[in-house]
């Protein structure tokens, strides 16, 4: 919903910058998209490169630590899609960057991460391009995607945005979902980490098995280390179950031959029982190759780490 909310945003620029002065004799208005991970920029790219690149002919350019494109591209983008700390990098020097001037609508996705450790790189941009705004008199739009807020009304006047209903700001309750949804709490006693989430795996295998036992199901976990020991407990689990590959919908010799495809030894291991293993220290043909195992039910157990839950779209039945 969210992504479709941006691509909006984006058309009607695109329809309007015909009447508009982009900003400078020789540049078109322009498009930004802000996302909180490389991971998530990349697939923003690789998706609108279809939709705006090859339906409309329009230019979509990454602009990540790991892409720099020259000044030239930049100057014939359409669409930017960058990361919080890369476009406070760029825009610092706007008077000299005509393409920055040429911005006429932001967009920031999970604008809730203002609150983490990035959030002041979102403020300074925020307050920077409403700056630019001012000193160039050209109007550059601010658009904020989040989860539902409970202080929507402060995001929405820090941004500029009218907060009376239908005129900006628009916050859903967790409620008015097309899937209705089930929340289970469960408590663990332990002042240590390690222990206290090691009690956690076989409650969580018991909630597969009662809730989803054939569909897909996501468990999240606080670090990269706590993927591979809770998806080696499922496994065991299921061993003791007498049914030690459950959680595999495909052929054994097709995923023992993906297995030797992969770089992460944890990952070959699991996924030869339909449990893998997703976080931010994945190469991109690992990250790549689970994420199309489990998006086509061939596998059903992802056991991920928090970043995962930042714009990655997975059908599931159960999260943990």
């Amino acid at each position: 919903g969210k992504t479709l909310i941006a691509e909006l945003s984006i058309l009607r620029m695109l329809n309007n910058r015909a009447e508009r002065d982009g900003g400078s004799r020789h540049l078109e208005p322009k498009a930004v998209y802000i996302a909180p991970l490389k991971a998530l920029a990349r697939e923003r790219v690789k998706d609108w490169r279809k939709r705006f690149g090859e339906g409309l002919g329009l230019c979509v350019l990454e602009l990540t630590g790991d892409v720099t494109p020259d000044m030239a591209a930049l100057r014939r983008a359409d669409i930017i899609i960058t990361t919080p700390e890369k476009w406070d990098g760029v825009t610092r020097s706007w008077q000299k960057r005509e393409y920055v001037r040429a911005v006429r609508v932001v967009i920031i996705d999970e604008i809730h991460l203002l609150g983490e450790d990035r959030g002041p790189v979102l403020e300074v941009i925020v307050s920077r391009m409403r700056y630019i705004s001012a000193q160039t008199d050209q109007e550059c739009r601010l658009v904020g995607l989040s989860t539902a807020l409970a202080n929507a009304h402060d995001l929405a006047d820090w941004l500029g945005i009218d907060p009376r209903p239908g005129r900006g700001m628009y916050n859903f309750r967790p409620s008015v979902r097309p899937v209705s949804m089930e929340v289970h709490i469960r408590g663990f006693p332990g002042k240590h980490y390690c222990p206290r989430m090691a009690t956690m795996n076989k409650p969580t295998y018991s909630a597969i098995m009662e809730h989803s036992p054939v569909n897909p199901a996501l468990v999240f976990v606080a670090s990269r280390r706590q993927t591979r020991l809770t998806a080696l407990d499922l496994i065991s689990y299921c061993a003791a179950a007498d049914n030690p590959k459950q959680f595999l919908h495909m052929p054994e010799e097709e995923v023992e031959t993906l297995a030797l495809t992969l770089r992460d030894q944890a990952l070959k291991h699991t996924l030869l029982y339909g449990v893998a293993i997703h976080h931010a220290g994945l190469n991109d043909h690992d990250r790549s190759t689970v994420e199309e195992l489990f998006v086509s039910g061939r596998i059903q157990v992802l056991v991920c780490t928090a970043t995962l839950a930042w714009g990655v779209n997975f059908p599931v039945r159960l999260v943990v």
